[in-house]
């Protein structure tokens, strides 16, 4: 084991057949309630590419792109998952738990709060 000078910061990425990996995956498919279609077809939307932040340059927003790798993973077998993609499905976790804590009040139907959770594979408004 390395010496604590020597650690990185953060969590060890998941290998793909280990327990992290399959707790990893397990995670991303509960939080990620829309299929590749319904992202993809959401993805091409005005209010998709409003939602979430841009750069000062403008272009695509993180959430936007993070959508556009959310449909491929979808898409990809599970053997074929890289470390990589591993630590994007816990990056997609994370945000969509933190954001459906900061639920607004109201309805949410037509709202960038909404819009950006979509952005993310994640429909508040799915049962």
């Amino acid at each position: 084991m390395p010496s604590d000078r020597t650690r990185t910061a953060g969590p060890r990425p998941a290998r793909p057949g280990s327990s992290d990996g399959a707790a990893a995956y397990r995670a991303f498919v509960e939080a990620v309630n829309m299929s590749p279609g319904e992202l993809e077809r959401w993805l091409r939307t005005p209010e998709s590419k409003q939602a979430g932040q841009h750069s000062a340059a403008g272009g695509e927003s993180v959430g936007h792109a993070s959508g556009r790798r959310i449909v491929d993973l979808l898409r990809s077998k599970r053997e074929a998952l890289s470390d990589d993609d591993y630590a994007h499905m816990r990056k997609v976790v994370g945000y969509v738990h933190r954001h459906l804590a900061q639920r607004p009040d109201g309805d949410v139907t037509d709202t960038r709060w909404r819009y950006s959770l979509m952005n993310w594979g994640h429909d508040p408004l799915k049962g």
